[in-house]
């Protein structure tokens, strides 16, 4: 199963061609893709109109979607996030340690097309999906 990151959501949304949104448009076609609620909340909140939102919100509800942060994933967020600091890494945001801190968990692959995961990659473990060149 895949995971991708709202970044590449957004660019997929908006006809932004890149490797990640042809590696997101492969794995929908594969049935590969799956979703989290705080991915969910991230993506449409950035929808102006209602027409693109009720579509947006149509894709989003074709996937199969995990709740990321219950009790036990905030606390091992908390963790994994208390443990980059201490590498000297300082810049993560919450919501991204959150997200691959339950991709991790699950053994989930995460599709992203950000820097932000990087230092979880190699600190932490995190799979990313590889693109083929």
């Amino acid at each position: 199963m895949i995971m991708v990151d709202t970044s590449v959501w957004i660019d997929y949304v908006n006809g932004v061609i890149t490797p990640h949104t042809d590696a997101l448009d492969k794995e929908l076609e594969n049935g590969s893709v799956v979703t989290g609620d705080l991915i969910i909340t991230e993506f449409l909140q950035g929808f102006r109109t209602k027409k693109d939102y009720e579509a947006a919100k149509r894709m989003m509800n074709s996937l199969t979607c995990f709740e990321i942060a219950g009790k036990e994933q905030a606390i091992l967020s908390a963790k994994n996030y208390r443990y980059l600091t201490s590498k000297g890494i300082t810049d993560s945001k919450t919501i991204d340690v959150l997200i691959a801190t339950f991709c991790i968990e699950y053994s989930l692959t995460l599709l992203h097309n950000g820097r932000d995961f990087l230092p979880i990659e190699k600190y932490l473990g995190l799979k990313s999906y590889t693109l083929s060149e």
